[in-house]
């Protein structure tokens, strides 16, 4: 008797106790993944670690939460009581949003090809001058754009990319052209007009790496022609981010010339 007491004590309290834990899988979790942009920010360790460890083991946590919190819930409210629910509940959903970060970006990362250049001109890529030595203080990914390597794989998965003409003269198009890019928030670092080149410089919300963007302004008879290129500083891909900044900034460019006809 004594012992089948002591059993069931036992079991009353691991359910009492499984929505707490569901919690503390779910704040683990949370802290995990925070923590690899935080380390990678403050110089704690590299920004794989942040991705490759972290994240992953973030995951783990979040999942766990989902298992435990789905286990306290089907319990009922009669055995963990109405605010174990919630916490359960609570424990569940910050788990999914965890776990479903990593998910997020490795099925992003299927999608989209591992590159981290991307450029309207893959023959001449507009050149980079003034971030240079930004770039070398971060040791930084190289500016040699890598051929065919890159080209082939980017007309694969953004033939839309292309150079944008615009009936104006160079002037009237570098003007345009640096009021879009200011327009897209960037930093600008540089802006040529003799040259017809503009450099800028943005940086992500979550990690914080910085991207580099040139615009090079290019005059033809009649009108002139505007070529992009973005690459990333850090990170062998770049998850799509290149493409579809380059795509918004012609974008932009689009919509001025549209607006002004």
């Amino acid at each position: 008797m004594t012992i089948a007491t002591t059993s069931s004590r036992a079991r009353q309290s691991l359910v009492q106790h499984a929505p707490s834990l569901a919690l503390s899988l779910a704040g683990t979790a949370v802290v995990l993944l925070a923590l690899g942009p935080l380390g990678w920010r403050a110089g704690w360790w590299h920004y794989r670690f942040g991705l490759l460890t972290l994240m992953p083991w973030a995951a783990y946590f979040g999942v766990a939460a989902l298992v435990v919190s789905a286990v306290t819930i089907s319990l009922g409210r009669s055995r963990v009581g109405a605010r174990g629910i919630v916490v359960a509940v609570g424990a569940f959903a910050v788990g999914a949003l965890i776990a479903y970060v990593p998910w997020h970006y490795n099925a992003m990362r299927q999608t989209v090809p591992p590159v981290n250049d991307i450029t309207t001109d893959s023959e001449n890529p507009p050149t980079y001058a003034a971030v240079m030595s930004l770039r070398a203080a971060e040791g930084a990914n190289p500016v040699t754009y890598q051929g065919p390597k890159f080209a082939d794989q980017q007309k694969r998965a953004y033939p839309d990319i292309a150079p944008m003409i615009l009936e104006l003269p160079p002037a009237a198009a570098f003007a345009r052209a640096l009021a879009a890019a200011q327009q897209m928030g960037w930093t600008i670092v540089a802006a040529d007009q003799a040259a017809g080149r503009i450099e800028a410089s943005a940086r992500s919300r979550w990690y914080g790496f910085t991207d580099d963007i040139v615009v090079r302004v290019t005059g033809l008879r009649p009108g002139s022609r505007i070529d992009v290129r973005s690459s990333a500083r850090q990170g062998r891909s770049d998850f799509g981010v290149n493409a579809a900044r380059v795509r918004a900034y012609l974008s932009s460019l689009r919509e001025a010339a549209g607006g002004e006809g």
